[in-house]
């Protein structure tokens, strides 16, 4: 007899589960997910109307399912797989989730470059909650103030259930991340920028990285949204595209980061994460500058090799912990 992992019988479980409420309320599948997420958080069957036989179904597989077995990450890891499935068959752009290679080395990162023992964090674009609750679970040990913003109302609802059942205390706010946040400023910044035009140029021309024609990129004006709203000293993390600092608009974006940021170091992602050279991305390591901070003697620049290849990605983990030991 197969024995089968935790996460792929929690994916199991959340699979069948969501399928039977999908059928039985007429919704798509990602709306089934959120709701058989609360079921399970709530520990009641929250649909109204629901046929008995169906109902009977739920409650038998309801009854199977005890998330205190379950460590964090393996919840993460089947909810992930639940959203990937149902995300094949959605058509919208933005529903796209970071891969997980690339949340995991996010997570080292902050876990390098951040040494608080208590930390505010921010995803201004956090999407289902899985980038955020990747970092946050390889930061063990530490007491983490979270916050998500989320314009998409059905993205943002996965990234609560998702919270909820990792048992992640964690704010979203439902709302554009260009428009003015409510959100004190924080010690940490991730996000994987959404690339693209921002439709607003009204608020856009509020931003110094304001076009001077047309409408501004998005991931430049949520770079200084993040900015604005870091402490000073704090650190953002961005994934970028790698043309990043090439495009017609970069002079301005590139203004405002030597004015306000030191760069920590640019990590290029290996190839073999993307579709296609022009998909590629890297990671942005940046500190607002501040009062007795210094910028590093040189930034850290690396090309990531294959993440399947432990023995070269140990290497240059050695490079970082030796770089930081001469930077910080």
């Amino acid at each position: 007899m197969v024995k089968i992992s935790p996460v792929e019988e929690l994916f199991t479980f959340i699979n069948e589960t969501a399928l039977i409420i999908q059928e039985e309320i007429s919704c798509t599948y990602l709306e089934a997910l959120a709701e058989t997420g609360e079921n399970l958080f709530q520990g009641t069957i929250l649909q109204e109307n629901m046929s008995e036989i169906n109902k009977k179904r739920l409650e038998k597989l309801y009854s199977q399912v005890h998330l205190t077995k379950y460590q964090k990450e393996e919840i993460r890891k089947a909810y992930q797989l639940v959203i990937l499935k149902g995300m094949k068959d959605s058509v919208q752009a933005n529903h796209q989730m970071t891969p997980d290679a690339i949340g995991m080395l996010m997570g080292y990162l902050v876990s390098k470059f951040v040494t608080n023992k208590a930390l505010t964090l921010l995803d201004p674009a956090v999407g289902t909650g899985n980038l955020l609750a990747t970092v946050i679970n390889q930061l063990q040990g530490k007491e983490i103030d979270a916050t998500g913003i989320e314009v998409d109302e059905l993205l943002i609802r996965l990234a609560f259930v998702n919270a909820n059942l990792q048992q992640h205390s964690i704010e979203f706010y439902n709302q554009d991340s260009i428009a003015p946040l409510y959100v004190d400023p924080v010690d940490v910044v991730i996000c994987d920028l959404p690339v693209g035009y921002y439709p607003i140029d009204e608020r856009a021309a509020e931003f110094a990285v304001k076009a001077d024609q047309g409408h501004t990129y998005a991931h430049h004006l949520l770079i200084e949204q993040s900015v604005q709203h870091t402490k000073d000293g704090g650190y953002l993390f961005f994934i970028i595209p790698n043309g990043l600092f090439e495009s017609e608009q970069a002079a301005k974006l590139h203004q405002l980061l030597k004015e306000n940021t030191n760069i920590q170091g640019i990590l290029q992602l290996p190839l073999s994460i993307f579709k296609s050279k022009q998909a590629a991305k890297s990671i942005l390591i940046l500190q607002k500058k501040a009062e007795g901070v210094l910028a590093p003697k040189q930034a850290l620049l690396v090309n990531m090799p294959s993440l399947s290849n432990m023995q070269a990605v140990e290497s240059i983990f050695a490079q970082i912990d030796l770089w930081l030991k001469e930077n910080k």
